[in-house]
């Protein structure tokens, strides 16, 4: 059984250091011509359905994170928060910040959470580790040849909320801001992920990690939901979980323009 879960998110800009070798250009191009051929090459590869750069051409420049310590009781999980913050520092590079994050993966061995991590944020931080020449062994070593936080459908090792409630893909994938609307919560507030890069370029590397790290919160925020629907976590240990993070939403200023965004959202009714 898993003692603390860790949700997670990243933020991303294009890496156009492999430009030269994916399209035999010189040296000189600018950063914006490059940006400009991985979209033309993604909108080509995909017949023309889909600029996203594939996972390997992401450069990590954030991951925030919320942790929590899980206890059980009479079949319940338990949460008490401990902290939610960004890895490193404004001016730690990628290779650090994805060294840290499997490094804290190897100490804390958390139930991961995230929003569409099986598909993008995992795959991204493999692929960067290996860039960077930086072994991943437990997360590659830990559980079994069914249980692991490789494996698809162990959702207790991995709870991708975004496989998860589309049923894998049963029913529509949903983006989070949808399902923020629908259940009340703040969703993304002021900056969405098309304005990273912009905001990179400008220098605001803090308000990037901001935003970051509200992603994470409505992410918690959606995975307590789905716990207590599923009976997993009763409904005082939701409202007691709510109100631990209420209180830390005090102690910086961004979580506290989420929370007010989040009152005004769900009309002052933040519990069930």
């Amino acid at each position: 059984m898993f003692k603390s879960l860790l949700v997670f998110d990243i933020e991303t800009i294009p890496d156009v250091s492999y430009c030269k070798n994916l399209f035999n250009i010189s040296d000189d191009l600018s950063v914006e011509a490059r940006r400009d051929l991985l979209t033309k090459y993604h909108l080509e590869v995909t017949g023309g359905k889909n600029d996203f750069l594939r996972q390997p051409f992401h450069q990590v420049i954030a991951i925030s994170f919320l942790l929590c310590s899980i206890s059980y009781n009479n079949g319940y999980e338990i949460f008490s928060l401990q902290e939610i913050r960004s890895g490193g520092t404004l001016h730690s590079c990628e290779k650090e910040l994805v060294k840290g994050f499997f490094n804290y993966i190897a100490e804390k061995k958390p139930r991961l959470v995230t929003f569409n991590g099986r598909t993008f944020d995992i795959p991204v931080l493999k692929y960067r580790a290996m860039v960077h020449g930086i072994q991943a062994e437990y997360f590659h070593k830990a559980g079994d040849k069914w249980n692991s936080y490789n494996k698809r459908y162990s959702n207790d090792w991995h709870c991708d909320l975004l496989e998860l409630l589309s049923d894998f893909g049963a029913s529509a994938r949903m983006k989070m801001n949808e399902i923020c609307a629908a259940f009340n919560l703040p969703g993304k507030i002021a900056v969405d992920g098309s304005k990273v890069v912009s905001l990179y370029d400008d220098g605001k590397l803090e308000e990037i990690r901001d935003y970051c790290e509200t992603d994470v919160v409505n992410t918690y925020l959606i995975y307590l939901r789905f716990m207590h629907h599923q009976g997993k976590i009763a409904t005082h240990n939701y409202n007691k979980c709510v109100e631990e993070l209420l209180l830390m939403c005090e102690e910086k200023e961004h979580l506290q323009k989420f929370k007010e965004e989040w009152e005004t959202v769900c009309n002052g009714v933040f519990y069930i």
